[in-house]
């Protein structure tokens, strides 16, 4: 239930912020407005911030394990750079990313039913394919 409720929660503020507008994400893509890019922005800088203060402070985590974040080997960019593109490529195409996607259906854009089906289909895919993929 708490999961519910931050989610709902979570939903309201991309609803706020204009996050999940449409418009807004094809003005990002087409580099008209800062709106999107500052909230991006924002977030990178909040995600450095709190990773710094998690590894000088050694921040445990609620059950009392120390959190451990391991750095990303470098050989491996090529994965994240065909990842990153198909994620942005998705995005630009459905002018949603999949975090608010239940959010724009709640709102009444009943059209992202079609993301939604295909993103699971996506899921289930990489599921099934996954011990056949190099990691």
């Amino acid at each position: 239930m708490k999961y519910l409720l931050f989610g709902t929660a979570f939903g309201f503020v991309l609803m706020k912020a204009e996050v999940i507008s449409w418009f807004r994400i094809q003005e990002m893509f087409r580099f008209q407005d800062f709106h999107m890019y500052g909230i991006i922005g924002s977030a990178i800088l909040v995600g450095i911030i709190s990773i710094q203060i998690i590894k000088r402070l050694g921040v445990k985590d609620i059950y009392g394990n120390p959190i451990k974040l391991s750095d990303k080997d470098p050989s491996q960019i090529k994965r994240y750079l065909i990842g990153g593109s198909l994620f942005g490529f998705g995005w630009a195409l459905t002018g949603a990313c999949p975090g608010p996607l239940f959010a724009l259906l709640g709102s009444g854009i009943t059209v992202i039913l079609v993301p939604i089906f295909f993103a699971l289909v996506g899921t289930w895919v990489y599921g099934y394919l996954q011990p056949k993929l190099p990691h």
